[in-house]
């Protein structure tokens, strides 16, 4: 079986578009790949966090990754910092890293826009996404359009460390949907849904009570038509809507498209809305029973010994091309 790596971030709360963009395609892939998905609390810190706020994050992201459906006997689930191999071999991805390729990265310079002063780690922050992903042995990456270009890095690193010391990196593909990769804001639908928005309304969380769910999507914005159609570039919002729609429900957009033709987003956003609260409702349910539990600390801790026992011989092969340490080791 192939390899999948992937991971997410326990900062601020996990929307729909995180589920759908990642954690969904996660599910889905699990029975045929060999699954390792992980939650990237140290990519969390390259900005400032408050620290019981984390854990309690850390925490819920993986009660989330269960009650999605991610299945602990198919698929490895871990918390990146219990595995200390990620900080070393981030190290080593450093120091065949160069500063201008790491401040051409799209998304060093968006969240160093306008700051006095950032982080080492936010222009580090690419190393370390490699490493994650190379210390598996990973053949496929799922991930968001907006990851891309870190996949890009991640690749270009594993050729050169191969070519430079010895091929022991398996060079990664990316895997990006042909669907919901992209779920934009309910309140700006030019804009990606992100939880880091400073407008509440704008995403939709996967804890939202129904009620706020609710109230959130029968206030998305739309446009004044009045048209339930699919046309991203002239009704961005709507069709916005509809792909949410479509993928939680598994109506195609098409028979969206017929089913409200000649009603209005009235109608349209209020039947959505029960959709959506219907699809979460297992989940939410699922998560709230887990998120306390001794279940989950022991499904958290067999995840961090089986990506210990793998991440640490990769480890060791890249210290030994290196030439790192007093005499080769075995791997």
């Amino acid at each position: 079986m192939k390899t999948i790596f992937s991971g997410i971030q326990p900062s601020g709360s996990v929307t729909l578009g995180n589920y759908i963009g990642a954690i969904k395609q996660f599910v889905e892939l699990q029975d045929d790949y060999n699954c390792y998905f992980c939650i990237v609390d140290q990519h969390a810190i390259t900005v400032p966090q408050d620290r019981l706020q984390l854990r309690q994050n850390i925490r819920n992201l993986a009660a989330l990754y269960i009650a999605a459906g991610i299945d602990p006997e198919k698929s490895t689930i871990f918390i990146q910092s219990e595995v200390p191999a990620h900080s070393q071999a981030a190290w080593m991805m450093q120091c065949i890293s160069y500063i201008g390729e790491l401040e051409r990265m799209t998304q060093f310079k968006d969240k160093a826009a306008g700051r006095e002063a950032v982080s080492a780690s936010l222009l580090t922050y690419p190393p370390l996404m490699a490493a994650d992903i190379l210390l598996y042995g990973t053949d496929i990456v799922p991930v968001g359009e907006d990851q891309k270009q870190h996949l890009e890095l991640t690749r270009d690193l594993a050729q050169r460390f191969n070519k430079k010391y010895n091929d022991i990196f398996t060079i990664p593909e990316v895997r990006i949907p042909r669907v919901g990769a992209r779920i934009m804001s309910l309140q700006d639908p030019t804009r990606k849904m992100s939880k880091s928005d400073p407008n509440p309304k704008g995403l939709i969380a996967l804890l939202d009570e129904p009620k706020v769910l609710t109230k959130k999507i029968k206030s998305a914005v739309t446009d004044s038509e009045g048209i339930v159609k699919f046309d991203p570039a002239n009704k961005p919002g709507i069709s916005n809507l509809l792909s949410i729609y479509s993928i939680l429900t598994g109506i195609s957009i098409g028979d969206l498209e017929k089913k409200y033709e000649g009603r209005g987003y009235g109608d349209f956003k209020g039947e959505m809305a029960e959709a959506v609260v219907a699809a979460l409702q297992p989940l939410q349910e699922r998560f709230y029973a887990l998120v306390d539990s001794q279940e989950l600390d022991d499904i958290l801790d067999a995840g961090a010994a089986k990506a210990n026992a793998v991440a640490n011989k990769m480890v060791r092969k890249m210290e030994n091309a290196m030439g790192l340490g007093r005499k080769q080791r075995k791997a």
